[in-house]
């Protein structure tokens, strides 16, 4: 927007430069100093329609782009969320949430409470019979995760693969505790993403926080410092959730 305001400024002063010259340079010279300013008017102007078309183009790539990397990273965080139930806390690398996808089978469960004798209440009410709740929970039957998650589809096998962006880039995946709750992250930094356009704008996206888009340096879901399994982008770019 910078480089917008600067340009405007410089062909509204070319302009009256232009003003000035057709007043108050002789004849025999003006033809000759609008033809060259006016060429620079053109000129600026051509730049000044181009860096507003870059950004227009940026802009619709950026969301394509985002668009993929989300699908992937919500694969990523309900594979995660199906380790957990199974595991007690995520993984840390793909080849571990990969291999569960593949062969890890998910219990489905169902709590129901049932009455029991409290025998230390009952021996200190002098053996009047107290009862107690217990909460059972059984396990009806198990469901793997590629059917239930990617019904059929193999693409929990490229899991890692940001997709897009710079070849062969891999999505960063961390896993750990935050006090002694489990937490996961998967992340790529949006210059990977978005590695092939001009450094200005990949610089100025890196910087964005407005609520639309997506926030930050790099696109991500869950987090290392918060207990989270959020993605950190607008509504209008999840296509899963």
């Amino acid at each position: 927007m910078k480089v917008i305001i600067i340009l405007v400024l410089i062909i509204l002063l070319t302009i009256g430069i232009v003003w000035l010259i057709d007043k108050f340079v002789p004849k025999k010279l003006k033809p000759v100093i609008n033809i060259v300013l006016w060429a620079l008017i053109i000129f600026l102007g051509y730049i000044t329609f181009m860096s507003v078309y870059k950004e227009i183009k940026f802009n619709q790539l950026k969301v394509e782009r985002y668009k993929n990397v989300i699908n992937r990273l919500v694969d990523i965080r309900d594979s995660q969320l199906a380790y957990k139930d199974v595991n007690g806390e995520y993984a840390g690398d793909f080849t571990k949430l990969i291999d569960f996808v593949e062969n890890g089978q998910v219990p489905i469960t169902q709590r129901r409470d049932t009455l029991v004798l409290d025998e230390v209440k009952t021996k200190a009410f002098g053996g009047v019979e107290t009862m107690m709740t217990l909460t059972l929970i059984d396990t009806l039957s198990y469901y793997t995760v590629k059917d239930s998650i990617f019904k059929g589809d193999t693409r929990y096998k490229t899991m890692a693969d940001v997709g897009v962006g710079k070849e062969g880039a891999k999505f960063k995946l961390q896993a750990g505790k935050l006090d002694d709750i489990p937490v996961f992250e998967a992340s790529v930094d949006k210059a990977i993403v978005l590695f092939d356009q001009e450094a200005y704008l990949i610089e100025k996206e890196r910087q964005a926080f407005s609520i639309a888009g997506v926030k930050g340096p790099s696109v991500k879901i869950g987090s290392m410092e918060e207990v989270n399994t959020s993605g950190n982008w607008g509504k209008d770019l999840s296509t899963k959730e």
